[in-house]
């Protein structure tokens, strides 16, 4: 069943993987899985939630994945600083960034500590904070400051660890552009 879940939402036919999720995490309950497997696959049905464009519904499977994961394994645990991540990214599609920004404060310096500057996540989670302070309507010019600062040190060290052509660099260096045009303009 997770095999046929999986293969229909490679092939984007995410309509008839959400009804396989569906099913299969009703099944999971009754059989009593386990915890961390309920939330793996909830966490599926969020990104699927999400390809449909059901983001809604995606943020509160995204809440409850990411409370389950501090519940069950604690906050500084990868999977909790996964979901946390996820979860202040589906806030942000929303453009619900007041919203996102505690968590992320929250949550970073705990990515840092744990996984170190070096993870993915740990300069993921602060390219996402710095989304949020400058596409906010009301970010302010500290905001703005902040935004750019970070995703300059981000940019950097992508670049000094990946190299100028990964796809990470790149897209920081495009997010750093908007985010100095908007620092520039502001006014």
């Amino acid at each position: 069943m997770n095999n046929l879940g999986n293969g229909l939402s490679i092939a984007k036919h995410h309509e008839d993987a959400l009804s396989v999720q569906e099913a299969k995490l009703a099944m999971l309950r009754r059989l009593g899985a386990t915890k961390s497997n309920i939330l793996s696959l909830q966490g599926n049905l969020a990104n699927t939630y999400q390809e449909l464009g059901r983001l809604v519904e995606s943020l509160h499977l995204r809440r409850e994945v990411y409370l389950g994961y501090v519940n069950f394994r604690g906050e500084e645990h990868e999977e909790a600083l996964k979901s946390a991540n996820n979860y202040a990214s589906t806030i942000s599609c929303l453009g619900r960034f007041e919203e996102a920004k505690p968590l992320l404060r929250k949550t970073i310096p705990v990515a840092r500590r744990v996984l170190g500057e070096s993870d993915q996540l740990t300069p993921q989670m602060r390219s996402l904070c710095a989304r949020a302070l400058y596409e906010d309507t009301g970010a302010t010019l500290d905001d703005l400051r902040e935004a750019v600062n970070t995703l300059e040190e981000i940019e950097a060290t992508a670049r000094r660890v990946l190299g100028g052509s990964h796809p990470m660099t790149v897209r920081t260096q495009e997010i750093l552009k908007f985010a100095q045009k908007k620092l520039a303009s502001f006014g």
